[in-house]
């Protein structure tokens, strides 16, 4: 992979369960913790795809107690994460971009992390074919086409440490919106890279320009992570 700047190792956790997926980001936010001092890297980029469907709901909250209960029935796992934001769905079909980041070493403070996490799915929308999609402010926060959501943007930062991130639509089976309000946003549709460019984008074939886009954007130089390099 190519790239300048800091290194990010790049984990490619492949399809996982989003409370798997949790579990190793805890993982890598406690290695980053303990290992920062000269010559350590800027962090980790984890990069997958969640096996089966999670609602997840945020600082702010947006899932009510009988509302989980009536998701859980769907047959999907309901979790509260420390992100910003509220209620979203995860599933198959979606790129799932977590970068565990000293924001230090990248220059970057929490608002530039956001904004980069934005151009990161602008990026790879428009090498893509979707020159139109755009970045909104809060509460709009995420990545748009129109009024229709394509990316899902949610981070948690502490001590300069980020985690979370964002979650692409690529085939994901939008009903799954259907039960709930998105990030508490009336009104406003879901949408992913099939539905837009009508042909099935998967996360595998979304996944090289979703990297290109992370280099330029956070200036930085991704370097595949083995497992058993730890």
């Amino acid at each position: 992979i190519r790239g300048m700047g800091p290194r990010v190792l790049l984990v490619r956790m492949g399809r996982l369960s989003y409370a798997d997926a949790l579990g190793l980001q805890e993982r890598w936010l406690r290695r980053l913790q303990a290992a920062r001092g000269p010559g350590a890297e800027a962090g980790a980029l984890l990069l997958g795809e969640p096996a089966g469907p999670a609602y997840t709901a945020g600082l702010r909250g947006g899932l009510e107690p009988g509302e989980e209960a009536r998701l859980r029935a769907l047959g999907a796992d309901v979790r509260r994460t420390g992100r910003g934001g509220l209620a979203t769905f995860h599933g198959p079909g979606q790129l799932l971009a977590h970068p565990v980041l000293d924001l230090r070493p990248l220059g970057l403070r929490l608002r530039t992390h956001v904004a980069a996490l934005e151009a990161c799915a602008v990026g790879l929308c428009r090498r893509l074919g979707l020159p139109a999609a755009l970045a909104r402010p809060p509460p709009y926060t995420g990545v748009w086409l129109g009024d229709r959501k394509i990316c899902a943007i949610g981070v948690r930062c502490g001590r300069h440490i980020t985690s979370h991130g964002l979650a692409m639509n690529c085939s994901t089976d939008l009903t799954w919106f259907e039960h709930i309000v998105p990030c508490g946003l009336v009104g406003m549709g879901v949408t992913s890279l099939t539905e837009e460019l009508q042909r099935r984008v998967t996360v595998e074939e979304a996944t090289d320009p979703f990297l290109e886009a992370f280099e330029e954007a956070f200036q930085c130089t991704l370097t595949l992570h083995h497992e058993d390099s730890d």
